[in-house]
Order: structure tokens, then C-alpha cells, then sequence
């Protein structure tokens, strides 16, 4: 018997053609992490897997594209890209570790990529574990958060650290935001352009009341997001190794022009972005949703730091300004005890019955979920949570964030296995639990559904980060009931099983396949059939 990959299902395109002879609009696209920047995870036009056929006799991996690095960055997803002198192709866009792009062939067929790009200039490396002094992410770091598409004009942007390799002290360390075209790697829009910021401040790493950006402490782990013509990046630390802050900055989409810069904490220290490489979340209007973790929390008392703040961002004249919101009642505790809200990354819903129309749902460390109005966030109560609609105990630590279905929400935090809770009236109700858990519990959950029906939770095993290396496990649950689990890569080890597990990777599942990255690799998987 002989394994063979199934041709994918075409879906109709809609919307206005444009570069690339993209679709905006076309159902078949993952151009961003967590499929929209809601960070929903929800990819709703998957007509070709469902509860029926993902099971150990139907569904299986594929094959493996083997690349020169860890692959962290959740896999990007185009189709239809018309790659010069190759034809037209479903895209899978690869970043990692290596400091290196790639576009394959989605269903493997060239299996060598159409096209390869690195990102380090000449006399450059990859930094290493001892430069950063974190072993969280080793032996190199290069790309590590997730890179999003313009479709609009064919551009991925991607941010990418390098270390000078030639010794030399000053601006030895770099980051640099590129602008990729899709169909061949070239740069675009004159990029890249080199991460620099400075803000008014008297924080830790501050010299006469400016604080400057420090290219080697801050660490992206978070998404970039592209919303309203502005890709935003954001930062936090390597294992909290002083002095860092959390920082978003907004590029525009067309000229890679810095636009705005906001530090959280100016006057203190610490307050990174981490989100465990979920990303932060914008709406409609282009307000944009990032949760800090530790550090100084003074903005009720007229201050500028805000540690462990789900914070509501919006562009005005002057950059980016606070709008609104959320910090925990007990925030100096959690600071205290290193529970950071902003372990996790939030998830936008689409607008609920009731007084609560526009919900929010953050997590961290505390271990709490919240659920937050993003009209009337709340600010901070030092007495109670009673400004959130709703707190919620987990069991352990949320490291990544929900994903949201159908009035589903799931749930997958540190110490429990995957749950799942309904939406009734604005406020989560528990339903079921998976039956299986995970040695590692830190993941992200994705959704696949043909609109309202079919629905298939996936979630990856994580690598603990001082857990040894083991292979990565896909689980696959009916959406419906979380606790009827569908499919696991171990079911069929042999045939199925996956690369090493890195940490926090989250599967793109699009047109009839499920891609998982891991070291060195991206493990494909899909329906099988048998041949002679």
C-alpha cells in the first residue's frame, strides 16, 4: 500500500482581483495568525475535513518540508500566487529560526521550495542562546513571531534579528522589518528598515530622560498585525533579562515609514508583550488590543506604566494613544509573584446579545481568564474584578489564548486538558473536557468549520521550557464536544508522527490540510487514499 496526497478542494473566489491573481475575500486564506486579527482561530471555509473523515483510517500525515531552522512562526497560508516562470501556486509561507523565508508548494508538489529567502546581510549571523541569556529559544534566534500578508499589494512583512559576526561593539544587534513580495522573496518598499524608538522616560535603561529601544534585550514573540494600512510589531524580554519594556510600534503598509511608538512602561520597567505567540488583536474601527505582563502599574494615579493591562490602543494625530483599559484588581500581587496577565494574548468576539455587545477574552498566569466589555473596559478596581463581565479560575496558567466558534469558546490552559464553553448571554458557560491531556499544557487551540457545521477543534503538544525534547502530538476533537476526540498523531505513530515540539506553535488548517511547524520542519497532514 502506498500513500497519496488528495488534490485539495477549490473553493469559489469572491471579491475584487487584484496582485497576484489573489482574491481579497477568497475563503482559502490564513494571511495572518489565529486566521484574523480578531485572533478568533477560526478558519470557517473548510469544506473538505470534518468530524466524519479525520480519523486514523482517513487521515494521516502527508509528508514533511524540511527548512533550515526551528519553526516557531505559525505558517502562512496564499492561494493562487503566480510565481514567476513557476505558474500559479497554493502558497505556504515558512519563517524560522535561521533567519530565512520560504515559499512551498502547499501540497508538496514541487516538494523544494519555489522560493527561498534569507534575511541576514553579509557579515551577519543568527544570535545565539548566551547573547540573549535565554535558553527559551536555542541554539538561534532569527524569526520568531508570526509575519502577516498584504493581499491588497502582495507584501509579507517579517521581523527579523541579526548580531554583527565581525566583533565589532557598536550596533552589533539588529532588528529589521522586511517587506517580502509573495510571488519571489525581493524586497520591497525600499526595506528593510532598522527597529529604532525612543520615548520620553526615566525607566530602568533610560540615560538623561530618554529611553531608547535596545535591540538585543527586546525579544518579539508576539504576531505582527496588519490593520487599517499599519503593521504593528511588539516586544517583551529573553526569561525577563533586564532592562526591557514592552513596545508596539506602527510601520505603514506602503512606505515602511515609522508611524508611531508606544512604550508601557516609560517611567518603570519590565511590562513586555509576550502573548506567547498569539498576537495582539485590532477591530473594526482599527483600535488595537495588547496585554502587558509584569511590571509597575501607576496610570489610575496619573501615571504612564501599565503592568499587566489589557490596553486599548488607537492611532490619533500624535501616535498612539490609550483609549481604554482593563488592569486586575490584584495587579501589584501579580507582579510580585511574576503572574503576568500578558502570558496570554486576547481574542475579539463578534458582537453578543445583551448589554455586553463587544467582548474581550484575556488570560495569564493567575491563574484567571477574564472577559472584558471593550466599550466600557473597567479600568482598575484595587477592591475587585467586578469592571470585568465575567472572571473565570483556571487550574493553571494560560500560556496563549482561546479560540472562538460558533458561540464556542476553548481552552487550553497549564495543568488541565482542552475545555470547552458555551456563550450564553455574554458570559461562558462550562460544557465539556477533552479526555486526553497534554505533558506540556501551554497551547493555542484552532477551529476548522464549514461555516456552522463541521467543526473540528486542533491542538499541538507544546515543549515545556525545561522539558526535554519529545516528539509533537496533533489532537483533533469534535468541536461540538470536546471530550469525543477524532484523531491523534500517536494513534498511527508510525505513519504519523510529527517533528520535535517547540513551544506555543499553533496549527494553520486550510483546504483540507493541517500544518504544525516544529524543529526544522512543518509536519503536513490530510486525508489519505490507498493505491496499489
Amino acid at each position: 500500500m502506498r500513500i497519496r496526497v488528495l488534490p485539495p478542494a477549490w473553493l469559489t473566489s469572491f471579491g475584487a482581483i487584484l496582485c497576484c491573481g489573489i482574491s481579497v475575500g477568497a475563503p482559502a486564506q490564513i494571511p495572518t495568525a489565529q486566521v484574523d486579527n480578531a485572533r478568533t482561530g477560526a478558519y470557517l471555509h473548510e469544506v473538505t475535513l470534518s468530524p466524519q473523515n479525520v480519523n486514523a483510517q482517513q487521515f494521516g500525515k502527508l509528508f514533511s518540508l524540511k527548512v533550515d531552522g526551528d519553526v516557531y512562526a505559525q505558517p502562512l497560508f496564499v492561494p493562487g500566487v503566480d510565481i514567476p516562470g513557476q505558474g500559479k501556486h497554493d502558497v505556504l509561507y515558512i519563517a524560522t529560526e535561521h533567519d530565512s523565508v520560504y515559499a512551498f508548494d502547499a501540497y508538496g508538489t514541487p516538494s523544494t521550495p519555489l522560493w527561498r529567502v534569507s534575511l541576514r546581510p553579509p557579515g551577519t549571523t543568527t544570535l545565539t542562546e548566551n547573547d540573549v541569556n535565554c535558553f527559551f529559544i536555542r541554539p538561534e534566534v532569527g524569526i520568531t513571531s508570526t509575519p502577516v500578508i498584504d493581499l491588497r499589494t502582495g507584501t509579507l512583512f517579517v521581523l527579523a534579528r541579526t548580531k554583527n559576526s565581525r566583533l565589532i561593539a557598536t550596533n552589533e544587534y539588529r532588528q529589521q522589518l522586511h517587506a517580502l513580495a509573495i510571488t519571489n522573496g525581493v524586497e520591497k518598499f525600499g526595506g528593510p528598515v532598522e527597529i529604532k524608538a525612543s520615548v520620553n522616560g526615566r525607566g530602568d535603561g533610560s540615560t538623561g530622560g530618554k529611553l531608547a529601544f535596545d535591540a538585543l534585550r527586546e525579544n518579539p514573540r508576539a504576531a505582527l498585525l496588519l490593520s487599517n494600512g499599519l503593521v504593528y510589531l511588539s516586544w517583551a524580554s529573553s526569561c525577563d533579562v533586564d532592562p526591557y519594556h514592552g513596545w508596539i510600534m506602527a510601520y505603514d503598509a506602503r512606505t515602511l515609514k515609522q508611524k508611531a511608538v508606544f512604550n508601557v512602561s516609560p517611567d518603570a520597567d519590565d511590562g513586555g508583550i509576550w502573548a506567547s505567540d498569539t498576537g495582539i488583536a485590532a477591530d473594526a474601527d482599527g483600535n488595537v488590543y495588547a496585554a502587558t505582563g509584569n511590571g509597575r502599574f501607576d496610570a489610575a494615579q496619573g501615571g504612564h506604566d501599565y503592568g499587566d493591562t489589557l490596553l486599548k490602543l488607537h492611532m490619533e494625530n500624535a501616535g498612539l494613544a490609550v483609549r481604554d483599559y482593563f488592569t486586575p484588581s490584584n495587579q501589584q500581587h501579580l507582579n510580585s509573584t511574576d503572574s503576568d496577565l500578558g502570558s496570554g494574548g486576547p481574542v475579539l468576539l463578534p458582537d453578543q446579545p445583551g448589554p455586553h455587545r463587544h467582548l474581550a477574552i484575556i488570560g495569564g498566569k493567575a491563574p484567571l481568564l477574564y472577559v472584558i466589555d471593550r466599550d466600557h473596559m473597567g479600568h482598575f478596581d484595587p477592591g475587585s474584578d467586578k469592571n470585568a463581565v465575567q472572571t473565570i479560575s483556571t487550574n493553571g496558567g494560560i500560556f496563549g489564548a482561546v479560540a472562538y466558534w460558533n458561540q464556542h469558546v476553548y481552552l487550553l490552559n497549564e495543568g488541565d486538558r482542552l475545555q470547552e464553553y458555551r456563550l450564553v448571554g455574554g458570559k461562558l458557560v462550562f460544557k465539556a473536557a477533552a479526555t486526553f491531556s497534554l505533558r506540556d499544557h501551554a497551547a493555542t487551540p484552532a477551529v476548522s468549520a464549514n461555516g456552522s457545521k463541521d467543526g473540528i477543534v486542533w491542538v499541538v503538544s507544546s515543549k515545556g521550557w525545561n522539558s526535554p525534547d519529545r516528539t509533537a502530538v496533533l489532537h483533533a476533537v469534535d468541536a461540538s464536544n470536546v471530550a469525543h476526540e477524532l484523531y491523534n498523531s500517536q494513534q498511527n505513530a508510525r505513519r504519523d508522527h510529527a517533528g520535535l515540539a517547540l513551544r506555543f506553535n499553533i496549527p494553520t488548517v486550510v483546504n483540507g490540510h493541517v500544518y504544525i511547524g516544529a524543529k526544522h520542519e512543518v509536519d503536513v497532514y490530510g486525508l489519505l487514499s490507498t493505491g496499489p
